[in-house]
Parts: C-alpha cells; sequence; structure tokens
C-alpha cells in the first residue's frame, strides 16, 4: 500500500515537473516576443504621457473647460449649418433665371442672407474658438501639438474673415447668380427692343404721334425686380452700362432707316452752303423726329425702369442714351455749317436751323434739362449762339455788300446779274412769313445780348434800303455799258425783274404801287429804244425807194434789190450774232420782246420779198442775196435770248477789306452771273 502511494506521487511529481517545463518553455517564447513589444511601449510612452497629462491637470480648470467648449461650439455649429444651407440653393442658383424668375429672385434673397448671417457671425464664432484655444493653452488642458495645428487654422480663417471677399464664404456662387441676372437683364432688353419702324424719311411727316413706350410693362416689372436684387449687391453701374448699350443702339438702328451719313460732313468737304443746303433742310426735319418718338420715348422708359432708382440715376441713364444716340452729331452738323464760309444762301440757311432748335426748344429744356445733360446743353447753347451771331452779321453787312457790287461791271449778255436775283429773293423771303418772325427774333436775343431794343420797323427799313441799293447799281451799271443798245437791253431786263418778283410780295406792297409802276414803265421805255436802236433799223434796209414801177429798168431794179438785201443781210447777221449771247432771263419777257422784234422786222420782209424776191431769185446768183426765207428769219428771232446753262460773267471787281473780305469774296464769285 505504501508503495503504490509512492509510485503515484512520483507520476503526479513527473506530471508536474513536465508542465512546469512546458510552461517555463512557452514563458521563454512568450519573453522573447516580448521584448520589441516592450521596446514599441517604451517609445511611445511619451507621447501618452502628453495625452493623459491634461488629466493631471488642474480639477477647477478640468471643470470649467466643459463650459468653454460648449459656448465656442454653439456659434461655429450655427455658422456650419448655414454653410451647409448655403451649398444647397447652388442647383438652383445655377439654373436660367428665365425659368421662373420670381422664384430665382427669392432664393438669391435667401442666399444673400445667409451670407450676412457668415459675414455677421464667422468672425464671432472664430473669436470663441480662439478663446477657447487660449484657454487650453493656458491651462495646459490640450496637447500642445494639437494646439498648434488648431491655431493655425484659426489664423488662416481669421485671415479670410478680415480679406472681405465674399466669395470665399460661398465659393463664388452669389456672383455667378448675379451674372446670370445681368445676362438675363440684357436679355429682356435686347429681345423687346425694336428699332421704330420706317420705310423712308418721306414717312417723317406722318408720324404725328409721339412713340409709346416701347417695352411692355410686364418686361418693366422683371427689369426693376432684376434691379433690386443686383442694386442691393452694389452692380447700378454694370446695369445702367447695358442699359445705355442696347437702348442707344436701339435708337440708332432706328435713325439709319433715315441715311444720315451727312451729319459727319466736316467743314472741309463742302465749298458752300449751297452744296449741302438739301441736308439742311433734312436735318431739321430729322433733328425733329429724333427728339419727339425716339428720345422722348427713351426719356420716359428711363423713367418707368429706374425712377426707384432717383432723378440722377435715370436721368443720368437717360443723358448717355442720348449722347451715344446721335444727338451731339446733330448739334455738330449744325455748328458745322455755322463755321462754313460766307454764302448767299447761309443767313437763310442759319435761320432755318434757329427755326428748327426754336421750335424744339421746350423740348431740349424738358428732355435735356438735368444736370447729367450739361454736354448737351453747352452744345446746344453755343450752337445757338453761333447761328444768332451768323444771322445777324449776314444780315447787318447785307446793305455793304449790295454797295461793294457796284463796282463790278455788269454781265456782258445783259442779262440780270445774280446778286440782284439773290438780293430779291432775299427780301422777299426776308420779310415773307416763313422769315420774318424768325429773323425778327434772332435780331432781338442778338441785340438783347448787347443790351439794346431792337424794333420791328428796323428790319423793314434795312430791307427797303438794300432794295435802294439795288436800284443804285442797276444806274451805276447802266451808265458803264458803252453799247447804248445792251444798256437799254439790260435796264429793261432788270427794271421788269424787280417789277415782277416784288409785285404782290410784302417788299413790294411796303415799295408801294407808284414804285412798282415806275419800273413797270422803266422796262417799257427800254425795250422801246432797244427796239429802236437794234431791230428797228432793219427795215430801213429795205427801202422801196428807185423800184416803184421799176422806173429804172428791170435790170436797175433788180441791182437794186440785190443791193439792199445784201445790206438787209449783213445788217440782221452782225445783229443776231452779236445777241444770239444776249439773255432774257425771264420766259414772258423774253417771248413778249422776240414777238416785238418779230413783228419788227418779218413782215416788212416778207412784204418785200413777195413783191421783189422774184427779181432776184430767177438769178443765178439769188443764193448770195436771198439769205434767209421768212419762215427761218421768223424762227431764229424767235430763238433769240434763251438762257445759256452754265454761262457766268468774268468780271472781277476791287479786293475789299477788313471783316467784309471773305463775304465779299464769295457773294462776288456768283455776283455777276447770269441765270
Amino acid at each position: 500500500m505504501a508503495n503504490d502511494n509512492k509510485i503515484e506521487t512520483l507520476i503526479s511529481a513527473r506530471k508536474s515537473l513536465k508542465l512546469s517545463l512546458e510552461k517555463s518553455k512557452a514563458l521563454g517564447l512568450a519573453l522573447g516576443k516580448a521584448g520589441p513589444r516592450l521596446e514599441e511601449i517604451n517609445q511611445t510612452l511619451p507621447s501618452l504621457q502628453a495625452a493623459v497629462r491634461p488629466i493631471r491637470a488642474d480639477k477647477d480648470a478640468l471643470v470649467a473647460v466643459g463650459g468653454h467648449i460648449n459656448r465656442a461650439v454653439s456659434p461655429a455649429a450655427a455658422v456650419l449649418k448655414v454653410f451647409d444651407a448655403v451649398h444647397g440653393l447652388e442647383k438652383s442658383l445655377l439654373s436660367d433665371p428665365r425659368n421662373d424668375l420670381p422664384g430665382y429672385l427669392s432664393v438669391l434673397k435667401r442666399l444673400e442672407e445667409a451670407l450676412k448671417f457668415l459675414a455677421d457671425n464667422c468672425g464671432l464664432a472664430i473669436q470663441w474658438l480662439e478663446d477657447i484655444v487660449e484657454y487650453l493653452e493656458d491651462n495646459t488642458v490640450a496637447d500642445e501639438r494639437f494646439l498648434s495645428n488648431l491655431k493655425k487654422s484659426l489664423k488662416n480663417l481669421r485671415e479670410l474673415q478680415d480679406d472681405g471677399e465674399r466669395a470665399h464664404l460661398d465659393g463664388g456662387l452669389l456672383d455667378a447668380a448675379l451674372d446670370k441676372l445681368e445676362n438675363e437683364f440684357r436679355r429682356l432688353l435686347t429681345e423687346h427692343s425694336n428699332p421704330l419702324p420706317m420705310s423712308s424719311s418721306s414717312s417723317l411727316g406722318e408720324q404725328a404721334c409721339i412713340a409709346p413706350s416701347p417695352l411692355p410693362v410686364s418686361v418693366i416689372q422683371k427689369l426693376q425686380a432684376i434691379l433690386g436684387r443686383l442694386i442691393a449687391n452694389k452692380r447700378l453701374d454694370k446695369c445702367i452700362s447695358i442699359y445705355v448699350e442696347v437702348r442707344s443702339s436701339n435708337v440708332r438702328a432706328s435713325l439709319q432707316a433715315l441715311n444720315l451719313d451727312y451729319l459727319e460732313i466736316s467743314v472741309s468737304e463742302f465749298n458752300d452752303v449751297t452744296s449741302i443746303e438739301g441736308y439742311i433742310a433734312q436735318w431739321g426735319k430729322h433733328l425733329e423726329f429724333a427728339v419727339k418718338h425716339l428720345f422722348e420715348a427713351e426719356y420716359k422708359l428711363c423713367i418707368d425702369v429706374f425712377e426707384r432708382m432717383g432723378l440722377d440715376v435715370w436721368m443720368g441713364c437717360f443723358a448717355k442714351i442720348a449722347a451715344q444716340a446721335g444727338i451731339l452729331a446733330f448739334l455738330q452738323f449744325g455748328k458745322t455749317v455755322t463755321e462754313s464760309r460766307k454764302d448767299p444762301n447761309k443767313l437763310l440757311k442759319l435761320l432755318d436751323i434757329f427755326a428748327s432748335l426754336n421750335k424744339l426748344r421746350l423740348d431740349f429744356n424738358r428732355l435735356f434739362g438735368g444736370a447729367a445733360c450739361v454736354e448737351i446743353q453747352n452744345l446746344t447753347r453755343d450752337l445757338i449762339k453761333r447761328v444768332i451771331d451768323g444771322a445777324a452779321e449776314l444780315f447787318w453787312e447785307l446793305l455793304d455788300q449790295v454797295a461793294l457790287q457796284r463796282e463790278i461791271p455788269p454781265p456782258p449778255d445783259g442779262g440780270v446779274p445774280r446778286l440782284v436775283i439773290i438780293i430779291i429773293d432775299y427780301c422777299n423771303k426776308l420779310l415773307g412769313d416763313d422769315y420774318k418772325t424768325i429773323l425778327t427774333q434772332v435780331l432781338v436775343i442778338h441785340r438783347s445780348w448787347k443790351h439794346e431794343k431792337f424794333r420791328e420797323r428796323v428790319l423793314v427799313n434795312e430791307v427797303l434800303n438794300i432794295i435802294k441799293a439795288i436800284e443804285q447799281n442797276l444806274e451805276a451799271w447802266m451808265k458803264v455799258i458803252e453799247d447804248g443798245t445792251l444798256s437799254h437791253f439790260f435796264a429793261m431786263n432788270n427794271h421788269w425783274y424787280l417789277y415782277k418778283h416784288l409785285k404782290g410780295t410784302k417788299v413790294g406792297d411796303l415799295l408801294g404801287d407808284s414804285w412798282l409802276k415806275e419800273h413797270e414803265q422803266s422796262k417799257d421805255y427800254h425795250s422801246t429804244y432797244f427796239l429802236k436802236d437794234s431791230w428797228g433799223k432793219l427795215p430801213g434796209h429795205l427801202s422801196r425807194e428807185g423800184l416803184l414801177m421799176f422806173s429804172g429798168g428791170r435790170a436797175t431794179a433788180r441791182d437794186l434789190v440785190k443791193k439792199r438785201l445784201k445790206a438787209f443781210n449783213e445788217a440782221f447777221d452782225e445783229m443776231y450774232t452779236q445777241q444770239s449771247n444776249w439773255v432774257v432771263s425771264d420766259k414772258d419777257l423774253r417771248e413778249k420782246t422776240c414777238q416785238v422784234v418779230v413783228q419788227a422786222v418779218v413782215p416788212v420782209y416778207r412784204s418785200y420779198m413777195q413783191n421783189y424776191g422774184p427779181l432776184v431769185e430767177q438769178d443765178a446768183s439769188s443764193s448770195k442775196y436771198v439769205k434767209y426765207t421768212v419762215q427761218t428769219l421768223e424762227k431764229m428771232l424767235m430763238s433769240l435770248f434763251h438762257p445759256k446753262p452754265g454761262r457766268y460773267g468774268s468780271f472781277k471787281g476791287r479786293q475789299s477789306s477788313g471783316k467784309f473780305n471773305n463775304g465779299v469774296a464769295d457773294l462776288r464769285r456768283t455776283a455777276s452771273a447770269v441765270v
């Protein structure tokens, strides 16, 4: 029994020893593996100690840190929430506004409110975070590296905040949305801005009413809604720029149908007012159309669209449209006319320009009276002053101009000097219904600038003095014509011209019937002497003396007839050749004069040829003496005195001096021209 116990004990000890060996072996293996692990733990121990260190911080600091963190995190969390909301608007704001403009504007306003919240609260959130970092740092409650990274991030946020760039808050979403609104603003304007339809300039007179507002009310309302958002984001100037560009282009397109190329003519591109006379008439009509129809409509539209922005805004916008659309070109053209050299028609053209401007005076004052239109105002005032000064100067110079022409020889063709034609036409027009009131107004204004009064009778007297100066010129010219026949012919022409072109006119009424009758009688007087001294002498060459009953025999009679026909032919040819260059511009006087000449010559010639022509016609040399048939003679005489197109006198007068030099030189070029 005892041996059995000993064996069991040995077996048990063996098992125990074996187990201990296995455990020792396992422990040895474990210890072999634990070395590197212990080394790794040894290396990470400092950081773990740093992380655990805040736990060893002051108990009060640890207790208080929770409140600081909560206060800092709450604003930051709110800001982050708004940031998320901003990004949620991105899809809507990057869509096309035209699809739902009210909805788009509503979303945009929400974005603006969100950005305002961010702008107002980002700084506060950063400040709170900076405070908690400072607290953690001061109380050694956090790891230094963690705090360093946090401080760096907060510094970057602070720099972005201080930079003031709104794009930092929304990633440029607001600017992109505003750009889309600007594009929609332009689209609405462009698609609804159509040039005023005009087939031709002749339709100007048919445009009886002022053009209505060129944009529908619904479009104006959309433009105003867009403006509201763009102005709130400081983009008013860009809106005005777009508006002016589109609308001024639209006005220019309307004006293109009128063919306004003449507005670009410079002073050097035309010689005198006559060369652009037709353009001046068009200018007045085109200016009136532009002001009353186009600029009037733009003025009203600017009020409709920009009225809520204030007077300065819409008036400034209209001023830019007017300037860019062409009003300055109209005014510059008028100035160019005033700068052109003096010309017989310039006075009337200046009065036409004044009449056009005066007709539009109230419209100009209303449309362009604001401070924003100062350039237009200055150019208009300058043009009016130039027109008034120029017209007054030309008018008061007329009498001297007429007197100076007295030294110039009369036209060699006995016609009416162009000076007479121009001055008579001038005087009739100046006292006519179209110009008298205008000229009076011009002279009144001109005198008022000199603090002088002007009476209408002064105008009338000046015109009558000009007519009397023309009479004196005619008397002087008649005296210098050496050929008496031509002198009578010239006098006949000019007395008739004065009578016919002044009778029934305002000037003629002022001169009186006796004055007109005197010139009519003078015409008859000089006509009689013209005929007597020229064609009236021809029948004398066809004397019948010595031919009665052929007293000297048939051969003798034939010789007498030949001799007298030859003398007649020579006198006729000489006279016809000379007077074929003479001119009667008035058709009635020309026909009457020719008929008188025919009556003085042809009946006598016909009778002579009927009675004595057979004596010569049977002769072999008859063609030398019977040079003209009765019909040929009558036809030749009826063809006399017709105006020759393009023929002018070549006379020169003495050079003038002083202020009249340019005017005299220009007028002299046409003074003795024959119409």
